[in-house]
């Protein structure tokens, strides 16, 4: 049964992290043809270099919302955080699929279904 307003959120540590503006950009047009998505706007990224928050920064605007993601390279494993966020069906399992040549050493993900999230406002 498919599951509409999906926001999966990921955590990885990984050993082979995107440290590239380019390459980044090129991950985030690569994911999103692989859940069959239509980008709108971007992608945008850019490098942080102040220290303690090292790394690349990403954020592409989906017709059905958005993916975002930043990867620390200070630390080996690097750890890298990911939001996809849409109100159309996608596959979990593509995604986390694009994770594998970072060489993953652990990775963690959280679907919540946002369409039946209670606001507080609704109580």
């Amino acid at each position: 049964m498919p599951v509409k307003h999906k926001h999966l959120i990921i955590r990885a540590e990984v050993m082979t992290p995107i440290t590239s503006e380019k390459e980044l950009k090129k991950w985030l047009r690569n994911i999103v043809n692989k859940i069959d998505m239509k980008i709108i706007k971007g992608p945008y990224v850019s490098y942080v270099s102040k220290e303690g928050n090292r790394g690349v920064t990403g954020v592409v605007m989906i017709e059905t919302s958005h993916i975002a993601i930043h990867i620390w390279d200070e630390t080996t494993p690097a750890l890298v955080q990911c939001d996809v966020y849409s109100c159309a069906e996608f596959s979990t399992n593509e995604v986390l699929a694009e994770f594998i040549n970072m060489e993953v050493t652990k990775i963690d993900h959280m679907l919540l279904n946002r369409a039946e999230c209670i606001c507080i406002g609704d109580r």
